[in-house]
C-alpha cells in the first residue's frame, strides 16, 4: 500500500486523452467523458450503430442492415468514431498508444455482455503480414487479448489471415470495399479446428461500412463457425 502511494505521488492518474489529472488509472477525465460520443441502449441489433428513440428493442434494425446482407448474426459497438472516439481510435492505431487497450476492453466487455456464451472464442480481425511489419502490432489483436482476459474467454489471435495485402479503404465507396476485400481473409489452416463449432466474437478497431467484418465473418462460417457476432470500439455513424 505504501509503495503504491508513492508510486501514485510521482506518476499520478491521468486522462487517457488529454492527460489531464483523474482519479483511477486508464479513465477519461470529465470533460473527455462528455466528448465522447458512447452509444447508448437504442441501437441496430445488426451493426451497433444508434438508432432515435428510447427503445432498447433487440429486434431493430437500421437502414444500412435492411438494405445489405450482414452475414454475422448480432453486433455492438461501444462508441461513434467522432470527437474524443476518432482520437482514441487513431492514437491506438497509428500512435504507439496500446495501453489504449485498457479503457477500450473494459468498456468493450459491457458492450460485449448481450454477445456472449460460456464457449465463446475471440478472434481478431486479421492485418496482412506486410502492414503487421510497418505498423509492428495488430491494433485489433492488442484489444482482443486485452478483452479476453477481461471476460474471461478463449483467445484465437491467429485464427483469420489476410491472403493479400489490399489497399487502404479510406474514401472508397461501399461497394468498393467489397469488391477490394474480396476473398483476401481466409480462416488459418493451422487454427481452423478451433473455430469449428464455436461462437465466434470478432474484434476490430473500427467499423466503417463492414466489409471487413463480413469477409471476417465469412471465412470463419466457411471452416464451421456456430455462430460469429461483432464488437468493435468504435463506428463511423451517419452524419458525422
Amino acid at each position: 500500500m505504501w509503495m503504491q502511494s508513492v508510486i501514485r505521488a510521482i506518476y499520478p492518474s491521468q486522462c487517457v486523452a488529454c492527460d489531464a489529472p483523474t482519479e483511477d488509472d486508464f479513465g477519461l477525465c470529465g470533460k473527455c467523458w462528455r466528448d465522447t460520443d458512447f452509444i447508448g441502449a437504442t441501437i441496430c441489433n445488426k451493426c451497433g450503430t444508434p438508432l432515435p428513440g428510447d427503445d432498447p428493442d433487440d429486434d431493430l434494425i437500421c437502414d444500412d442492415c435492411m438494405a445489405i446482407a450482414r452475414p454475422w448474426d448480432h453486433g455492438r459497438s461501444v462508441m461513434a468514431y467522432t470527437r474524443i472516439g476518432r482520437k482514441l481510435v487513431l492514437s491506438l492505431k497509428h500512435g504507439d498508444r496500446t495501453d489504449l487497450a485498457q479503457p477500450a476492453a473494459r468498456w468493450m466487455a459491457r458492450a460485449a455482455e448481450p454477445l456472449l456464451q460460456d464457449d465463446t472464442l475471440i478472434v481478431p480481425v486479421p492485418l496482412h503480414r506486410v502492414r503487421l511489419i510497418q505498423r509492428r502490432y495488430n491494433q485489433s489483436a492488442v484489444l482482443a487479448g486485452v478483452l479476453a482476459k477481461a471476460i474471461n474467454r478463449d483467445l484465437c489471435v491467429d485464427g483469420l489471415i489476410r491472403t493479400r495485402n489490399t489497399a487502404p479503404l479510406k474514401g472508397h465507396s461501399r461497394d468498393a470495399r467489397f469488391a477490394e476485400l474480396s476473398e483476401a481473409i481466409k480462416a488459418n489452416p493451422s487454427q481452423r479446428f478451433k473455430l469449428k463449432d464455436r461462437p465466434i466474437l470478432l474484434i476490430d478497431d473500427v467499423m466503417t461500412s463492414g466489409a471487413t467484418l463480413a469477409a471476417c465473418t465469412e471465412a470463419c462460417m466457411s471452416v464451421g463457425a456456430r455462430s460469429v457476432d461483432i464488437l468493435t470500439l468504435a463506428r463511423v455513424v451517419k452524419d458525422t
